[in-house]
């Protein structure tokens, strides 16, 4: 729930900007952020303003770069909008620990649910039912600062090792900017890589000088570091309907680090799903 800071719900922690992906992604950072690096990229007539920017233009080391305009969420404001929404609409909230996906059904308000639907990221990999061992975590480690980069930016690479990263989100509304970052495939450490932390500080600085005016990391005023872990699933997100022990289950997980910018999608997938178990019972 928003206001929750674990280390496997990885919402609060995500960057949470649009940034298109390439249809398949591999483990390494610049399969990652491919779809980047390609010359004809499928994007460049859904975004706007997209424009391949000019070789004389770029920065030493930096083979091709894209602009285009794109959007970043405030997760702190966005995830309570989203629980307000919901309780707008009805949704009753409750907590509990399931062992079993079967003893989710039993939490409905008026009696046993008939369709439970399942997105619970990296749970999915332990929760009895499910045990679904393709997804695994890939760690992602930032700091968030209050110095207003006024841009986002994301790179392909980096030289610091193939599970490094380099992003900066400016985020909306007061929310800072993030700094990231790794992706770090099968890595469950929750806390802090201080080594890590000065690297994604001080790539942040070199690629956007205007974070601390020309000046070095010690002029970025930090708010918090921060390490989630992406639900991520081989194969790609799992949006599926399965009968478990005669009860059906429609299955939403495993985006990794695209959840945010799928979540309407894999949604409205999900819905469709719900509405073709529950079509026979509407035509009777």
């Amino acid at each position: 729930m928003p206001g929750d800071y674990d280390i496997e719900y990885a919402s609060p922690w995500a960057g949470a900007n649009y940034m298109p992906r390439a249809k398949d992604v591999g483990s390494a950072t610049a399969d990652w952020f491919a779809e980047l690096l390609s010359p004809n990229p499928w994007f460049k007539d859904v975004v706007p303003n997209f424009r391949v920017l000019p070789k004389d233009s770029l920065a030493p080391g930096i083979d091709s770069a894209t602009s285009f305009t794109s959007v970043c969420i405030n997760t702190a404001i966005y995830l309570p909008w989203l629980v307000s929404q919901c309780l707008n609409n009805g949704v009753i909230f409750k907590r509990a620990t399931f062992k079993h996906i079967r003893e989710a059904a039993h939490f409905a308000p008026l009696g046993k649910a008939n369709i439970v639907i399942n997105c619970t990221g990296l749970g999915a990999s332990l929760l009895g039912g499910v045990e679904d061992k393709t997804v695994v975590p890939a760690r992602g480690q930032i700091v968030v600062v209050r110095n207003d980069a006024g841009k986002m930016m994301d790179f392909s690479g980096t030289d610091d090792g193939d599970g490094d990263a380099c992003y900066i989100m400016t985020r909306a509304a007061g929310g800072g900017t993030i700094l990231g970052g790794c992706y770090q495939k099968g890595n469950w450490e929750s806390q802090v890589d201080p080594n890590l932390a000065v690297r994604i500080m001080k790539r942040a600085v070199a690629a956007c000088p205007t974070l601390t005016g020309g000046k070095g990391i010690e002029n970025l005023d930090i708010i918090r570091h921060g390490v989630g872990l992406r639900p991520v699933r081989e194969g790609g997100t799992r949006v599926e309907k399965e009968r478990i022990e005669g009860m059906w289950v429609v299955h939403n997980y495993g985006a990794g680090g695209a959840g945010y910018q799928s979540s309407y999608g894999c949604a409205s997938n999900a819905v469709d799903l719900v509405e073709e178990i529950l079509a026979p019972v509407s035509r009777l």
